[in-house]
């Protein structure tokens, strides 16, 4: 079950898998758009922008766009997207909301801890809105990693 605040949604979950295998699926473009189910362009490389298209049912051809910050091998991984409804920056005045994947290795595999935040910045209706849906979402995308990884 995810967590949050009026700003964050933090997620925790523990993983059978080794800690290079959890890197790879979040960290590999291909790996990563099997499990979270999009089609993305290109590799993910720190200081650049990662875009292309939702495959997820029901968001299907939606546009996605991140900004990849970080990238520690086998510990951290950040990127920050925007609230819109197609997932792409629309306003230069637009809040990003940071998705920071921590890893850590633990003896039946890895725990993965990952939070979103930047809610604040949203306006109070929009906010609620957006944090509802983004906590069923890594409710969701957790299991879909976890099925990943597992197999």
């Amino acid at each position: 079950m995810a967590e949050s605040d009026d700003d964050r949604i933090v997620k925790v979950v523990e993983l059978r898998a080794p800690l290079g295998r959890v890197w790879k699926a979040l960290t590999d473009h291909k790996a990563f758009g099997h499990w979270f189910r999009v089609d993305l362009d290109q590799r993910f490389q720190v200081g650049r922008t990662s875009t292309g298209q939702m495959t997820y049912p029901g968001h299907e051809g939606a546009t996605w766009v991140v900004y990849v910050e970080r990238m520690e091998p086998e510990r951290l991984f950040t990127f920050r997207w925007y609230d819109s409804d197609d997932g792409s920056k629309q306003h230069d005045d637009q809040p990003a909301l940071l998705v920071a994947f921590q890893l850590e290795e633990i003896p039946n595999g890895t725990r993965l801890t990952i939070t979103e935040s930047g809610f604040s910045a949203l306006p109070h209706p929009r906010r609620i809105e957006v944090m509802r849906g983004n906590q069923e979402g890594w409710n969701t995308q957790a299991d879909n990693l976890a099925r990943y990884v597992s197999a």
